[in-house]
């Protein structure tokens, strides 16, 4: 199933967190689970090792440029294979310039503040309605801009957005099926 535009999951933390989001979007796709086993941790592992190159390449693009104006950038990549390996998706762990805020039973929160812009990524898993071995697996993203650069920042960036975040969900729902076989 391809992903498609939806909202934010009236049970996620975002969703509750807080209203006043300068930028919201919301991806949804359902995945197979047959041993009914998957959890969010799994998706946010996913998440950071199923991504297409190209999107790599913007995001190493990005690093590079960011520095320029004072921006937190994802660091020294190191063995990232040993990194994916080791991260769990708990609260206070780092993936690039992905910081895990929160986890619950259905959802895991990524995301950074910078003096730009503030981010999260919710990775939300729930059962489908169905009652069969399929879940939901909604991506949503939000942005709290801080200031006018983060707004002049997120023009170009809206625009990749809307085309990276259906693609990165295909992918991850990719993975996690092929895992659960």
């Amino acid at each position: 199933m391809n992903p498609v535009k939806t909202t934010i999951p009236p049970k996620s933390l975002l969703h509750t967190a807080r209203k006043e989001y300068d930028y919201t979007d919301s991806y949804r796709g359902i995945l197979q689970d047959n041993n009914n086993q998957l959890t969010p941790g799994d998706a946010a592992k996913a998440f950071f090792s199923s991504g297409p190159q190209w999107v790599g390449k913007l995001f190493a693009l990005r690093n590079k440029i960011a520095p320029l104006f004072g921006l937190k950038t994802a660091g020294p990549a190191g063995d990232r294979q040993s990194q994916l390996e080791n991260f769990k998706g708990e609260p206070g762990e780092q993936m690039g310039l992905f910081r895990v805020y929160e986890r619950t039973e259905k959802e895991v929160i990524l995301g950074e503040d910078d003096k730009h812009l503030d981010f999260r990524v919710s990775l939300f898993m729930e059962p489908c309605k169905t009652g069969s071995r399929q879940k939901e697996l909604t991506i949503t993203t939000t942005v709290v801009f801080n200031n006018w650069f983060g707004r002049l920042y997120f023009l170009p960036v809206r625009i990749f957005h809307k085309r990276i975040v259906p693609v990165m969900l295909k992918g991850i729902i990719k993975e996690l099926e092929k895992r659960n076989l």
